[in-house]
């Protein structure tokens, strides 16, 4: 039997940083994979989305935008095939790339379906063909799977999850997201921007619930100009198909309406991808609704079992699964390594992008703070506006007593880019003088991080000091 010293399952955005750590600090390591290397973020997530994303902004730019600067193109078209291929060929770089980092650092890949035997001990599963592995320590980075729902079975030809999407060959006509949140946003976007009409259903009355909803109405506004039909407050009843085209009936209220579309993209949530590992044979807790439950060490209820991403629960980022696969790696080799949650930035790639970190104002008031708030608008941006971007805003939560930023949140033009700046901020507990301060290069867009940081104070330039708000502690 093989024998290795750490063996992790799952090679997605935080199983293979963690296996790369963890041989870093000299233990032999297996990876154990069903077969995407790269995980559902390289092979139908973040990067598939965000390339799609590029391609769409890019022709809607060309078709709407492109004669306010003087610039005239006609015979503009879609070939969707050959933009999925080249979606696909970043993907494969990418995918390639990790294969060769695993290779240099000689951690041992398998291709097959891992289950426990016992708490040291795992079965893999490759067609007919299982092999047993013996190890000391474990990390599960499975990630999780797309819900569906009665009646709504995802069968990636007519009901899609983001995989099946990504995967068309040509752009439907009339596409139907059920699920207002992040994914059916975004994608939806995409295909709009494409050409389909696209219709979203979302049972709660706003759209990416748990998101701010002043930088929530501003994509809102967005897709409503792009002539996306929003039936809020919404659930979807049934569907049925006649002559290529799906019914699909939507209870608003107490009436029930039917829309058509070609496609159905269902995005209401994911579970755990735990399904056949056997944790219950080994007595790894999860919580009701089935993750893994973990400490600050990414230690499950086995003392030498870890978890990490997708599969302990929200929130659903490559960039968290990242940062628990090497925390994981550190604390099962020795090292005193926990993961700190109030850094963990999130972006939403939108239009416009949604970027945020640490607390919201409300967060701020429940956590005992008295706050004070600049803000700056990208309308008096001159690189946002050289770029037809005007639209958006920064805006810093600080405290009152000694001006700590706290939380930071932008809706505008690359949010997702600059929202680093003020995670490191929160990170080293810089204050509104310290981003203030910081001179940065004109013109660009972080410029409007210094502004909002200089708000705080009454000392910006560009913007209105009269957008200071400040709010009492309601304790």
């Amino acid at each position: 039997m093989e024998s290795y010293d750490v063996v992790v399952i799952g090679a997605g955005p935080g199983g293979y940083p963690a296996a790369i750590r963890a041989a870093q600090l000299g233990n032999s390591v297996l990876i154990v994979d069903k077969g995407y290397i790269g995980g559902e973020c390289l092979n139908w997530g973040c990067i598939p989305s965000k390339a799609m994303i590029s391609a769409s902004k890019f022709y809607h730019k060309i078709i709407n935008e492109a004669e306010t600067m003087g610039i005239r193109v006609s015979d503009v078209s879609i070939d969707m095939p050959t933009l999925v291929s080249w979606k696909e060929s970043v993907q494969n770089k990418l995918i390639t790339g990790i294969k060769d980092l695993l290779k240099a650092n000689k951690v041992t890949i398998k291709i097959g379906v891992a289950s426990f035997v016992s708490e040291n001990e795992l079965q893999i599963t490759n067609n007919e063909l299982s092999s047993n592995i013996s190890f000391k320590k474990l990390i599960i980075a499975t990630g999780a799977k797309f819900i569906s729902i009665p009646g709504f079975q995802i069968d990636e030809k007519n009901i899609l999850s983001s995989k099946g999407l990504l995967d068309l060959d040509h752009i439907p006509e009339e596409l139907i997201c059920i699920g207002g949140g992040i994914i059916g946003l975004e994608l939806g976007t995409v295909f709009a921007k494409l050409g389909s009409k696209v219709k979203i259903v979302e049972l709660l009355p706003q759209l990416m619930t748990g998101v701010e909803k002043r930088m929530v109405n501003l994509v809102k506004k967005k897709l409503l100009d792009m002539g996306v039909e929003l039936y809020m407050k919404s659930a979807a009843q049934k569907v049925e198909t006649r002559d290529g085209k799906m019914y699909l009936t939507v209870r608003k209220g107490d009436e029930d309406i039917v829309i058509t579309g070609d496609k159905i993209l269902l995005s209401i949530g994911k579970k755990a991808s735990t399904d056949g590992l056997n944790l219950d044979k080994i007595g790894v807790e999860t919580d009701k609704r089935g993750f893994i439950k973990t400490d600050d060490y990414q230690r499950t209820s086995k003392e030498n079992i870890y978890a990490i991403g997708d599969c302990t629960g929200m929130p659903f980022l490559a960039h968290r699964a990242t940062k628990q696969g090497i925390i994981a790696a550190e604390a099962l080799s020795g090292i005193d390594s926990k993961f700190e949650y109030d850094t963990i930035p999130g972006a939403i790639f939108t239009d416009p992008e949604i970027a945020f970190v640490g607390m919201s104002e409300k967060e701020a008031h429940e956590n005992g703070f008295d706050v004070i708030i600049g803000q700056s608008m990208f309308a008096g941006s001159g690189r946002a506006l050289s770029q037809l971007e005007g639209e958006g805003f920064v805006r810093v939560i600080s405290n009152a007593e000694d001006k700590r930023i706290l939380g930071v949140e932008i809706v505008g033009p690359h949010a997702s880019d600059l929202i680093s700046e003020a995670a490191l901020a929160i990170q080293m507990q810089a204050n509104a003088h310290d981003m203030g301060m910081t001179i940065h290069p004109h013109p660009t867009l972080p410029e409007m991080m210094m502004e909002a940081a200089e708000a705080i104070d009454g000392k910006a330039i560009h913007v209105p000091n009269a957008r200071i708000r400040k709010r009492k502690n309601k304790k």
